[in-house]
C-alpha cells in the first residue's frame, strides 16, 4: 500500500504550516466581527483541528480504497457526513467552551453554515491532493514493475542470444578433434584442452554484463587458437589495439560471432591462406571495433548472407543500447568489412 503524503516527512510540515496559516486566519476573522482575540484563536484552534482529523482520516482512507468509474459520489457522500459531525461537535463544544464569551454564540450560531460550507472546501480539497497522490504514485509503481519486468525479458533474451552461439562452434571443434585423434593425436589433445578452456570461459563470462577489451581480446585469442587447429596454415589474424581502447568496456561474448562470421565467409568457400584483421580505436569517446576479412565474390555473398552471427550481434546491440546503428557492413572490391560502435555507460570505470 502506497504511504499517505502526512506519511512523508515534507509533506507533514506543508502540512502543519498550512494548518497554523489557516488557523491563524480563521482567528483573525473572528476577532474582526467582535470576537476576543483570546477566544477567536481558542475558537479557531478547535474547529480547525476537527476538521484536520477530518482530513487526516479521509486521507488515510483513500490508501487503502479508491472509488472506481461513477462512483465518486461516494466520496461526496462520506464528505457531507465528515462534515455534519465535525460542525456538530465543533458547536457542541465551543458552546460548552466559550458560553461566558459576551455575544459568542449568537455569532458562533450565525457561524455554522459559513463553518460547514468551508470545512466541505476544505475537504474536498484534500481529497484532490490525495487521489493526485496515489493515483501518481501507483503509476510510478506500474512503470516500475513494466521496466522491471522489460528487464528480465531483455535479460532473458540476451542470454538466449548467447546461448545459440555456441552449438553450432562446439559441433565444428567435435568434429575436427575427432578428424584429428587418428593423424594428429598432439593436435587433437591440445585442441581439447582449448576447447575446455574456451567453454570453462564462456561460462564464467554468461555471469558479466560487460567486460574490458582486453579480457575480450584474450578469450577471442583463444577462439582463434581452436580455429587455427582446424584450418591450419590458411587461417592467419592481426590484432592491432592501442593501449587506451582496451581500458574500455564491451558486451561479453560480442566478438566472437563476428570473427566466426569473417572466418565463415573467408574461409568456407576457398582453399587460399586468408589473414583477417581485427582493430580496435577510439572515436569521440565510444569503442570502435573493425574487423576486415577477403572474400571470394564468386563463391560466397557476405551482404546476402549474414546469419545469424551478426544479427544476434545488432539485437544484442539494440537491446543493451536502443540503438540500430551501432553495427554497419561494408564491401569494398574483395574485403568485407563488419564495424561496430560500443557506446559507454558511465557508470562503468573507464579511460576518457
Amino acid at each position: 500500500m502506497t504511504k499517505p503524503p502526512i506519511a512523508v516527512v515534507r509533506f507533514r510540515f506543508i502540512f502543519l504550516a498550512c494548518w497554523l496559516a489557516w488557523t491563524f486566519i480563521c482567528a483573525c476573522m473572528l476577532n474582526h466581527f467582535g470576537v476576543r482575540l483570546n477566544a477567536a484563536f481558542e475558537d479557531s484552534l478547535i474547529s480547525n483541528s476537527l476538521f484536520c482529523i477530518a482530513s487526516i482520516a479521509l486521507s488515510t482512507v483513500l490508501g487503502f480504497w479508491r472509488p472506481k468509474g461513477a462512483k465518486y459520489y461516494i466520496l461526496v457522500l462520506w464528505g457531507v457526513i465528515l462534515v455534519i459531525l465535525c460542525t456538530g461537535l465543533c458547536h457542541g463544544i465551543l458552546k460548552v467552551l466559550l458560553a461566558a464569551e459576551p455575544g459568542y454564540l449568537n455569532i458562533l450560531q450565525q457561524s455554522m453554515y459559513i463553518r460547514a460550507c468551508m470545512g466541505f472546501l476544505l475537504l474536498g480539497i484534500t481529497v484532490l491532493l490525495s487521489l493526485l497522490w496515489y493515483t501518481l504514485a501507483e503509476q510510478h509503481e506500474n512503470e516500475r514493475r513494466k521496466n522491471n519486468a522489460e528487464k528480465l525479458a531483455r535479460d532473458a533474451e540476451l542470454y538466449n542470444l548467447r546461448q545459440q552461439l555456441q552449438p553450432h562452434f562446439l559441433f565444428n571443434s567435435l568434429n575436427s578433434i575427432s578428424a584429428l585423434v587418428g593423424s594428429e593425436p598432439e593436435q587433437a589433445r591440445k585442441m581439447i584442452q582449448q576447447l575446455s578452456d574456451f567453454l570453462r570461459g564462456s561460462i564464467k563470462k554468461d555471469e558479466q554484463s560487460r567486460v574490458p577489451l582486453s579480457e575480450e581480446l584474450d578469450y577471442l585469442n583463444l577462439y582463434l587458437e581452436i580455429e587455427k587447429v582446424r584450418f591450419g596454415h590458411r587461417l592467419s589474424t592481426v590484432i592491432e589495439s592501442d593501449e587506451l581502447s582496451e581500458d574500455y568496456f564491451i558486451p561479453s561474448l560480442l566478438l566472437q560471432p563476428i570473427v566466426e562470421n569473417a572466418i565463415k565467409f573467408g574461409l568456407y568457400n576457398t582453399t587460399d591462406a586468408v589473414t583477417i584483421h581485427i582493430t580496435t580505436v577510439v572515436e569521440d569517446k565510444d569503442l570502435v571495433i573493425k574487423v576486415t576479412n577477403p572474400f571470394d565474390p564468386e563463391t560466397s555473398s557476405p551482404r546476402r548472407g549474414t546469419g545469424f552471427g551478426l544479427n544476434s550481434v545488432q539485437r544484442r546491440l539494440y537491446l543493451l543500447f536502443a540503438r540500430n546503428d551501432l553495427l554497419q557492413t561494408s564491401v569494398s572490391g574483395r574485403l568485407f568489412t563488419t564495424i561496430i560502435k560500443i557506446p559507454q555507460i558511465h557508470d562503468q570505470s573507464h579511460i576518457d
